[in-house]
């Protein structure tokens, strides 16, 4: 009977080191277990983070007055509460306005392990990023001066920015917009899929690990790889046309390559595709295979890719919800216009 056990145990031992070396294979790559070592992918040498830059990058990314209603903040379209986005298709700015390509928000969770930001990926990194949407008139509407009015009218962040950049910095809309990026950089969720692949078979379920398997045998790793499951930019419409191509104009870069968005949390993060338009994520999976892998993924083969997204479900990062500088005299009035 020992003898028994022993060699099952050592069969499925060896069948989960396969699968690991498979994913890897394939060039999947799990979020470091080792701080340290995440902190290497994370940091960037231009602007060493802290922990005082993270405290004012969050209440930057909190703070609505950024915006040219005062109504609209950082958190707005990509809400840390749930999935990093906002849950709609095409993402709605000032004055109501719905992008007018008829964008979806990405997810900001993991976006520091993207090649690029934004759809069209003309973003270099987070902190060129944060730029855009705040002077973006269809979402904060706000111009370089009004960020930087802001922020100065508020002594208590002018101190902020004094005790964790020095006491000579000087608060521009880029330190302002870099500090931000900054605080993105640390929203990072390991998941089980994580520890699954950093050693602890016991992490997924059999029935995910299947999925896994799944997901590497109809090509999926092709484009969805990397730590962040899809990091860089690709060609879209490969094999055949998206049935909602002809919802918003986007047609990428100008060489018709589309960032590829991340699977980390997909299963927070309806609805899918540059814009919005599918909500199931097995009708997602099956349409992926069909416009980019010239393959059909059966129903049955759908539902084990989707049971292996759950398994890329992070923890994210936990803190409480930041209070604010007061207002002062100074600090510029929400426009509405």
């Amino acid at each position: 009977m020992k003898v028994v056990i022993s060699l099952t145990l050592l069969t499925a031992s060896l069948m989960a080191s396969t699968l690991v070396n498979t994913a890897k294979e394939a060039g999947l790559k799990p979020i470091p277990s080792s701080q340290n070592e995440l902190n290497k992918l994370i940091d960037d040498s231009r602007n060493p983070i802290t922990a005082k830059k993270i405290e004012l990058g969050k209440k930057l990314y909190f703070d609505p007055r950024l915006s040219k209603s005062a109504l609209i903040s950082c958190n707005t379209c990509h809400n840390l509460g749930e999935g990093g986005d906002d849950g709609v298709s095409a993402a709605i700015g000032h004055k109501w306005t719905a992008n007018p390509h008829h964008l979806n928000s990405p997810t900001v969770y993991n976006a520091v392990f993207f090649e690029a930001q934004f759809w069209d990926g003309r973003a270099k990194d987070l902190e060129e990023q944060a730029q855009g949407p705040i002077q973006a008139h269809p979402e904060m509407a706000a111009t370089k001066e009004h960020v930087q009015d802001t922020v100065n009218s508020m002594p208590a962040y002018v101190d902020a920015f004094k005790d964790a950049y020095g006491k000579n910095v000087k608060v521009t809309f880029e330190k302002i917009t870099d500090t931000i990026g900054l605080f993105e950089r640390t929203l990072v969720t390991p998941s089980p899929y994580d520890d699954y692949l950093n050693g602890d078979e016991k992490a997924m379920t059999t029935a995910q690990k299947d999925g896994l398997k799944t997901f590497i045998d109809k090509g999926c790793a092709s484009c969805h790889n990397g730590i962040s499951l899809g990091q860089g930019m690709n060609a879209f419409n490969v094999t055949d046309t998206y049935k909602h191509q002809n919802v918003g104009d986007f047609k990428g870069d100008a060489n018709a390559m589309v960032k590829v968005p991340t699977l980390r949390n997909i299963t927070q993060t309806a609805p899918y595709y540059h814009n919005g338009k599918i909500w199931s994520l097995k009708e997602a999976i099956v349409e992926m295979g069909r416009v980019q892998l010239g393959t059909k993924i059966s129903n049955a083969e759908a539902a084990s890719i989707e049971e292996f997204f759950k398994a890329l479900g992070g923890r994210k990062p936990t803190f409480s919800l930041p209070m604010l500088p007061a207002s002062t005299v100074t600090t510029p009035k929400p426009d509405m216009n």
